[in-house]
């Protein structure tokens, strides 16, 4: 029991970088705009495909496709932001919810009648490392380094470069930002495009583990509100650490229950934290 204890926790560990990875995008959207990106699961499924699209059709190494599916997300969120948020944005938050719904439904529909609902697996293998009693796939872990450099990343990204101190900016004090000449637009749109890379990349990274259809992102989108709430919304880093202890709480609950549980056991922690810390373990940013 001990050693099936401790690999499903190193697994669950290792899966929840990724986990975090996703809420990252979700929660930076969340704390620039304010807008709850319900599209947030059909990019993560786009991301998926779009890495065993690359990885079939070119041969490319599914890791190697990872950076074209980040930039294809990018500007697809850069799309959606100026096609379906940019206008409402401000306004009440139904029409942002609205609006990000019905790009979701439009994904799910136009992706189910072109990849249908057959899983698709992205094959690879990178073998695996023995420690003591536990076995950890080689995939978990090169996806939980690409995960932390990846958060590292946008760390840098938004305290020491131009564009991301101006998104600081813009989420502080919009009205002050555009007075010390910072274009709230453009910057908004950027903010959008990273979250939805996030998303995309943490999609491609997922199907690097299990089967997927188009209809995936769902449950992990679900998982994104979760660990934002857990970690505090807005706060990146937060989100890292929420999806971390979701990724544990997930190892623990497969050793003693059924997978079905795994949704009992998430949103109750769901709603403990809202009740008892609703900023979030680390608080909102």
């Amino acid at each position: 029991m001990l050693d099936l204890l401790l690999a499903s926790l190193a697994d669950g560990l290792l899966i929840g970088f990724v986990y975090g990875l996703a809420a990252m995008g979700m929660t930076l959207i969340w704390g620039v705009m304010r807008v709850i990106n319900l599209g947030h699961g059909a990019v993560m499924a786009l991301g998926m495909f779009g890495v065993f699209l690359i990885s079939t059709g070119l041969g490319l190494n599914p890791y190697l496709a990872l950076p074209l599916v980040g930039l294809a997300g990018l500007l697809f969120g850069l799309l959606m932001y100026g096609g379906a948020i940019h206008r409402i944005l401000g306004g009440p938050y139904l029409s942002t919810l609205l609006a990000t719904f019905a790009v979701n439904m439009m994904l799910i529909g136009v992706g189910t009648a072109v990849f249908t609902t057959t899983p698709r697996n992205v094959d690879i293998s990178l073998g695996q490392l023995q420690l003591g009693p536990v076995t950890i796939l080689g995939t978990r872990i090169v996806a939980a380094l690409i995960s932390v450099a990846t958060a590292f990343g946008l760390y840098a990204f938004l305290y020491r470069t131009a564009p991301g101190k101006a998104i600081r900016a813009v989420a502080n004090n919009r009205a002050a930002a555009e007075l010390m000449g910072i274009s709230s637009a453009a910057t908004l749109a950027l903010s959008f495009g990273i979250g939805t890379m996030l998303a995309a990349g943490a999609g491609g990274l997922i199907a690097t583990f299990f089967p997927f259809t188009i209809l995936a992102g769902e449950s992990y989108q679900l998982k994104s509100f979760v660990i934002g709430v857990l970690g505090g919304l807005g706060n990146p880093t937060g989100a890292l650490l929420g999806g971390l202890v979701l990724g544990v709480l997930e190892g623990l609950i497969a050793v003693f229950l059924p997978p079905t549980w795994v949704p009992v056991f998430e949103f109750g922690l769901f709603v403990v934290i809202l009740l008892v810390r609703p900023s979030g373990l680390l608080g909102e940013r």
